[in-house]
């Protein structure tokens, strides 16, 4: 679903819009829940660079 914003539109405009989306896309999980939670042993960048190393 997209929803256009328009410039200069009001902190009232967009918060009602926002509300609007949440009530249409119904059910869906709490992605909050699970920030955090994932420790690693190394900087995520360097295992990103990593895996695309192992591409080439």
């Amino acid at each position: 679903m997209v929803m256009t914003i328009k410039h200069g539109a009001s902190k009232r405009s967009i918060v009602s819009l926002l509300k609007e989306l949440d009530e249409k896309t119904g059910k869906g999980i709490d992605t909050k829940k699970y920030c955090g939670k994932v420790k690693l042993k190394k900087d995520a960048l360097k295992i990103q660079k990593e895996l695309r190393d192992e591409w080439n």
